[in-house]
């Protein structure tokens, strides 16, 4: 993986978000969830899932920024917002899009690092992480490594919001079981293209989530 940019590196000139996207899709499919980005109805149904008076939420997978700016619109202020995003190109545009906002080019595996680095943790763990990444098409051990690091990070009743175009969790429930994690049903966007359902996972109360090893990145 190339090295990651420093905070003060000025972002390129960027197209426009549909095109961005489109364009990450073509050179890697695997690793974009969909054809184009998620629409404002999906967008919504994620906020909607938000803890009540949630101040501190991560972003992973920002993609083209329509989850980040609806978080603020949503009353998260752009100092308590952290947005990963691993694709260069992506997280140039979000980078450009929302100067305001932390964005770091990384590694949702590298979460606990990444949070600590740009201060996220100083006042305590996070409310929520809001999840664009395409959990289905990975592999069980990256589920895992991404699902963990998310948890290491959030308050004890803290919350990993994640949406799927499939009928059922992205995360099947063997790897739930071995987290210490239950799931439930949010909101659906049938509006959405395609149309996507949305699960909200938390901690079981009588199992703490366990620590995984990160996955070496290439």
């Amino acid at each position: 993986m190339s090295q990651r940019p420093a905070a003060d590196k000025p972002a390129k000139p960027v197209a426009t978000a549909g095109w961005t996207f489109f364009r990450q899709w073509l050179k890697n499919p695997l690793s974009i969830a969909a054809l184009s980005p998620s629409g404002r109805q999906l967008a919504g149904r994620m906020m909607n899932e938000l803890p009540s008076g949630a101040k501190r939420v991560v972003e992973l997978g920002g993609g083209t920024g329509v989850f980040t700016r609806a978080m603020l619109e949503h009353g998260i202020e752009p100092h308590n917002l952290l947005v990963v995003e691993l694709n260069e190109e992506l997280y140039q545009y979000l980078h450009a899009s929302f100067p305001e906002v932390n964005v770091v080019w990384g590694n949702a595996c590298d979460l606990n690092a990444i949070a600590s680095k740009a201060g996220m943790l100083s006042d305590g763990k996070i409310d929520a992480v809001i999840s664009g990444l395409g959990l289905l098409s990975m592999p069980r051990v990256l589920q895992m490594n991404i699902l963990g690091s998310a948890f290491e990070v959030l308050k004890q009743d803290g919350c990993f919001i994640q949406f799927t175009y499939g009928p059922k969790s992205p995360i099947p429930p063997d790897v739930l079981q071995e987290l210490g994690v239950s799931v439930r049903r949010g909101g659906f966007a049938w509006r959405n293209l395609p149309p996507a359902s949305v699960f909200v996972y938390s901690r079981n109360r009588s199992k703490g989530i366990q620590a995984t090893r990160p996955v070496a990145k290439s």
